[in-house]
């Protein structure tokens, strides 16, 4: 079943507003699914106004670029304020971020910090950690970028970040009923269609798909829209604030979206930590740690919560611009 493109008037020139922009008509679409996980749910029908939106995530070349025009100083090469977060280990106050690391054998899958360090010295340039580098990675997409990196470089380039409603849209491809972002199947006959994970989650990656971590952007086919990576990869931030349930669609458009904008801020709070008042926005997309025996979120209705200041070796971004 395709999408059902909306009668709008397309923008006044289909020059894109920055390179590697492709445009998204619009339209109607069923957003979010009953058939998965809970935050997913209910499944229902939106529309969203025509938008561009990078073909791919952006990259460390790219963010190299903003980088060196601004001087940007990304969250991970800062050191934590002690007044911000108040009981707060000496250890944990040091200029940081949270890297993906392999565990020796099975463990209890509750337990994320089993397979993730969270490790001094880490950041966009150095994505392991001190003596890493981003020698041959400069096509991959960037990573330990949070939302004040990724809001930044938008306003940046005059830009914005996508709401949920039109990176699902985006990721669809077309495709309105279909799981994957290009049909029913993970590996249609055999073929690898995202950097996800192949083994045994967290200890063994076969690698099947020949990369271990990221993948440069654009390595696997595009959806219909002519997107690249818009599943798997890296996780990519959206501008909603995070809801654990979505509210039932509206008729009033929001900034770009006949559908309400996930939640408020103040509802955005991870109701298991109380004491710990960070807000948190909306991943879409899985990456290359996403498996079928851990976490199926390799799908356009997949969503996951980010307080918006972590930041990780699997998160990264792209950005859309509004005619």
């Amino acid at each position: 079943m395709t999408v059902e493109p909306l009668a709008a008037e397309p923008p006044a020139t289909r020059t894109p507003p920055s390179p590697g922009m492709v445009w998204i008509e619009g339209g109607g679409f069923r957003m979010g699914s009953d058939r998965h996980y809970a935050e997913e749910a209910p499944a229902r029908r939106v529309s969203v106004d025509g938008f561009w939106i990078d073909a791919e995530p952006v990259t460390n070349r790219r963010f190299a670029e903003f980088v060196d025009a601004t001087g940007w100083t990304t969250f991970a090469e800062i050191a934590p304020d002690p007044k911000d977060y108040p009981g707060a280990l000496p250890e944990m106050l040091r200029a940081a971020s949270l890297v993906f690391t392999p565990t020796s054998g099975p463990v209890d899958l509750r337990r994320c910090f089993s397979w993730w360090t969270f490790q001094p010295g880490a950041d966009w340039r150095h994505p392991t950690g001190p003596g890493s580098s981003l020698d041959g990675l400069e096509e991959h997409p960037v990573v330990h970028v949070s939302w004040h990196d990724v809001a930044a470089y938008a306003a940046w380039a005059g830009l914005d970040l996508p709401t949920e409603a039109e990176w699902e849209f985006a990721a669809k491809g077309g495709l309105d009923e279909a799981e994957y972002a290009w049909g029913d199947e993970l590996e249609p006959d055999g073929r690898h269609m995202a950097n996800v994970w192949q083994g045994r989650f967290p200890w063994e990656n076969l690698a099947l798909d020949g990369f271990t971590r990221t993948s440069p952007a654009g390595s696997y086919p595009p959806n219909g829209y002519g997107l690249h990576d818009m599943i798997g990869n890296v996780w990519e931030w959206t501008k909603d604030w995070w809801s654990a349930t979505r509210p039932v669609a509206a008729d009033k458009p929001c900034c770009g979206a006949r559908n309400p904008r996930g939640g408020r801020e103040e509802d955005s709070y991870d109701p298991a930590q109380p004491q710990i008042r960070i807000p948190r926005k909306v991943l879409k997309g899985g990456s290359h740690l996403c498996a079928p025996s851990y976490c199926r979120r390799y799908r356009p209705a997949a969503r996951h919560a980010e307080p918006i200041d972590t930041s990780t070796s699997h998160v990264g971004f792209r950005c859309v611009k509004r005619p």
